[in-house]
């Protein structure tokens, strides 16, 4: 089992601002690492692009744990949606080498939604 948490439970965040939480984790099996990332990924037409912003590393993690973290936010790019591509933003936190993952999603810019390019 895999948790993200940020504090206060918020997703929507300004360029400029901190993104703090915790992970935590239960594992069936040992791992080599557990990775938490904030980046960004765009879907829709076209190839995906996706720019992993900042990472936490635990190697060696016990079973069962759970870690404070800490992201700057960066200024851009913001989160949008349009008729063609959208841009999304997300902290994961990734078991390794087994591919296990959870994912929360977050939306970056001045406003608390994502801009409509649409």
């Amino acid at each position: 089992m895999l948790t993200i948490q940020t504090r206060d439970g918020g997703t929507w965040f300004k360029p400029g601002e901190v993104i703090e939480g915790t992970v935590s984790w239960h594992l069936d099996d040992d791992a080599e690492a557990v990775e938490v990332r904030l980046f960004w990924y765009t879907q829709g037409k076209g190839s995906q692009d996706v720019e992993v912003v900042d990472t936490r590393h635990i190697a060696r993690p016990e079973r069962s744990g759970t870690m404070s973290f800490e992201f700057g936010v960066p200024r851009g790019p913001y989160s949008f949606s349009g008729k063609l591509i959208t841009l999304s933003w997300a902290i994961e936190l990734v078991v390794q080498p087994n591919g296990a993952t959870e994912r929360l999603d977050l939306k970056i810019g001045p406003q608390p939604v994502e801009i409509d390019i649409s």
